[in-house]
């Protein structure tokens, strides 16, 4: 009885070993990746980031520009919603309201300071309208009864922070979705060109890459700030931030590109398909692309918190997006002057998630790095 107790948990190992051995390039990957788990969970709050930057007016009680600052509430703290105060609790979270105050006890300043009366927290309320796949929308995930809650607090024009970092993840994961786009197009067509026909054409175009690489950021950077026209809108300045971070991060990619379609260009399949008078653009698009698709996914994933952090770097430094432009590095503009770190230290929770996001962006890419070395053991 032994024996055959023992059997479906054998057929089912060999049934495991065959169908590892016969998968597909991908679902290869894919078994090795989540094999890993620090790759699986940074890939899970990857996706949750990406999903609060498309559903941030959804996710946002407020407008994050001037439109939905509230002048009651300037630099104010956190509002955090509880269930229990002085008068007792209560099955509904709530927070207190405040008021503008101005006394002897404030120097006749005027200061924002709670009251006993509760504002209870509504989910899906009606608020501002904003457009989402095309349509016009006024829901929201939640707000208060009346006036306003700030969970995140305000910062010093009355915005709401946690309103304005929901969009700022959303545009700066847009900067660097166009940034890699744009890059990936020029080093496909370039490293391409330069691994497939050699010669000449390879010596003019890793010359071009020296050059691009060669160029010092932060001068190119300030001169083209002075080049920017002060007059251009937030959507202009968006895209030019865009595309110049395109045009200066597709060397590295070329060169890998490059590498590997000159390590295949001599293969077998390729020299099948010259001879059956298949173009050079066809054979790189439908031969040579195909076997290191692998590859340059993985590069693409590991250049993307890059783009993130010029664009932060580009802003943080006044060089790149500014308001009202809603922007990681423009909120962390705000985290340079001393009075913030002395009084207003809710100015730096954008950090923490501009942080995390970086990291995800970067555990994923190594655990798609490992994942998709052929040479690698599963584990």
């Amino acid at each position: 009885m032994a024996l055959f107790s023992k059997a479906p948990a054998a057929d089912k190992d060999v049934e495991r070993d065959e169908s590892y051995y016969t998968a597909g390039q991908y679902t290869l990957i894919w078994e090795r990746f989540r094999r890993k788990r620090s790759a699986v969970v940074a890939l899970a709050i990857l996706i949750a980031f990406i999903l609060c930057g498309v559903f941030a007016p959804f996710l946002s009680p407020y407008e994050p520009n001037a439109a939905g600052r509230n002048a009651d509430y300037v630099n104010g703290a956190p509002q955090i919603p509880q269930f229990c105060d002085a008068a007792g609790c209560s099955i509904r979270p709530f927070i207190h309201k405040v008021e503008r105050y101005r006394g002897a006890d404030t120097n006749f300043r005027w200061v924002t300071r709670p009251t006993e009366e509760r504002n209870y927290v509504v989910f899906f309320p009606s608020g501002w309208d904003y457009k989402f796949l095309g349509l016009s929308m006024d829901r929201h995930l939640f707000g208060v009864e009346d006036g306003f809650m700030h969970v995140f607090g305000t910062d010093s024009g009355g915005k709401d922070i946690f309103s304005r970092l929901l969009h700022s993840i959303g545009v700066s994961l847009a900067v660097g979705t166009i940034g890699v786009l744009i890059s990936f197009v020029l080093a496909l067509v370039i490293g391409g060109a330069a691994g497939y026909f050699g010669g000449w054409v390879d010596t003019i175009l890793q010359a071009l890459m020296d050059t691009v690489k060669a160029v010092p950021t932060i001068p190119l950077f300030m001169a083209m700030a002075a080049f920017v026209p002060q007059e251009w809108s937030a959507e202009e300045r968006f895209f030019f931030i865009s595309m110049l971070l395109g045009l200066l991060g597709w060397s590295t990619l070329a060169r890998r590109i490059r590498t590997h379609v000159l390590a295949e260009r001599n293969a077998e399949y390729v020299l099948a398909a010259q001879l059956s008078g298949a173009s050079a653009a066809q054979i790189i698009r439908r031969h040579l692309l195909p076997s290191f698709t692998s590859y340059i996914i993985v590069d693409l994933v590991i250049s993307f918190p890059y783009m993130v952090l010029s664009e932060t770097a580009l802003s943080f430094i006044g060089l790149g997006l500014k308001d009202p432009v809603n922007s990681l590095g423009v909120m962390l503009q705000n985290v340079t002057r001393v009075d913030v770190l002395l009084n207003y230290q809710w100015y730096f929770i954008p950090v923490p998630f501009f942080i995390g996001l970086v990291l995800a962006f970067v555990f994923v890419g190594d655990g798609l790095r490992d994942a998709a070395d052929p040479y690698s053991e599963p584990k």
